[in-house]
């Protein structure tokens, strides 16, 4: 068995790797050769007002890499403002998220896997399976908010699947913007524009996307959306749902848990339980804009012909970028597997470790 940290994840898991990844695990899913739940929260308020604890979950598998993963994260949550969410592990600036992966051959414990570069990696692969299906091929000028991990593979991701010219860049923080302007040009040979005002990041750009922490609408003016664009978020709150609305083809990744048990509730487009009271639950903040909850066609229809996607230049696009989050852990955790061990790479401990005599 492997113990993979993100220093190794790094070395194996570019974006072209990552998006081939992803997509052959849509592949299987449309041939019935995949499976996924996903995502499952359990919160537990805390004797401070300002924090709840939240332990979030999701799994899936692919027959392609015989593997089946599960994501867990370990959170300390709080809302400053009501303005974004914060969260850490033990202490501000350390997290705990780790991807146990399982052989479906023989249900052998592969690997333990930091998500941190699996995380950023896979939503931004999607987003970029997104702009691959629906943006226009000539797309080259791109517009993002935000300046922080998402907003990084988010652009790799575009910067794969089309050849990108320009990029404009905006986050509330000019430092943020600033630092992120000057690393990823040099990081993709290409020019980016830190600006200071958010409508400088829609206009004139061919694909936009959010990449926030916000749990308040970041695009709210639906007279910047220009013909032929094409959109994407992270979050179920970051576009003014008359922007969506208005969109001529409206694509979403996949969907999420559905048929809540009884005692479930909803947080986002998302299932959860929560070990409090009905005042404590009221501590979440729950954006009151949440796009993920409607129902849209999916991506893997577009992927398979069984849907047209974007079938001329002036239509806009719009990808939700949400759903089938497990699967998302099961292909690039399996490509990452695979890969270590052709490479040599992470450190060996004993299956026996995980193995015993006593049937459960």
């Amino acid at each position: 068995m492997l113990l993979i940290n993100n220093s190794v994840v790094e070395q194996i898991l570019d974006m072209k790797g990552c998006i081939e990844a992803l997509e052959t695990g849509y592949r299987d899913l449309i041939h019935e050769r995949a499976a996924y739940r996903g995502r499952y929260d359990l919160f537990v308020p805390n004797d401070d007002p300002k924090l709840m604890y939240r332990w979030g979950t999701m799994e899936g598998a692919s027959r392609s890499f015989e593997t089946f993963a599960i994501r867990m994260k370990s959170d300390m949550l709080e809302w400053p403002e009501g303005k974004t969410v914060e969260k850490y592990c033990v202490e501000p600036g350390t997290f705990c998220g780790i991807i146990m992966v399982f052989s479906t051959r023989n249900g052998e414990p592969l690997a333990i896997i930091n998500d941190g570069i699996i995380q950023h990696m896979r939503v931004g692969g999607c987003a970029g399976l997104g702009a691959k299906y629906l943006s226009r091929e000539d797309s080259a000028v791109i517009g993002i908010f935000g300046a922080g991990g998402m907003a990084r593979s988010y652009l790799l991701a575009f910067n794969e699947v089309r050849k990108i010219r320009e990029v404009r860049i905006y986050s509330p923080t000019t430092t943020n913007r600033e630092t992120y302007a000057n690393e990823m040009s040099q990081k993709l040979g290409i020019k980016i524009t830190p600006v200071e005002r958010s409508e400088d990041a829609v206009r004139g750009c061919d694909i936009v996307a959010t990449c926030t922490d916000s749990i308040q609408v970041v695009v709210n003016d639906p007279g910047l959306i220009e013909p032929g664009m094409h959109l994407t978020c992270v979050k179920a709150n970051e576009w003014n749902p008359e922007i969506v609305k208005k969109s001529d083809l409206v694509i979403k990744m996949g969907r999420a848990t559905k048929n809540l048990d009884e005692g479930q509730i909803r947080i986002g487009a998302e299932a959860a339980v929560v070990a409090g009271n009905a005042e404590e639950i009221k501590r979440i903040a729950n954006p009151k804009v949440d796009i993920f909850s409607q129902d849209f066609p999916l991506l893997t229809d577009v992927m398979s012909g069984k849907l047209k996607g974007r079938t001329n230049r002036n239509q806009v696009t719009f990808f939700a970028n949400s759903g089938t989050q497990g699967l998302q852990f099961a292909s690039a955790a399996g490509y990452v597997v695979r890969e270590a061990k052709r490479c040599g790479l992470g450190e060996e401990i004993p299956t026996g470790w995980f193995l015993q005599d006593i049937r459960d």
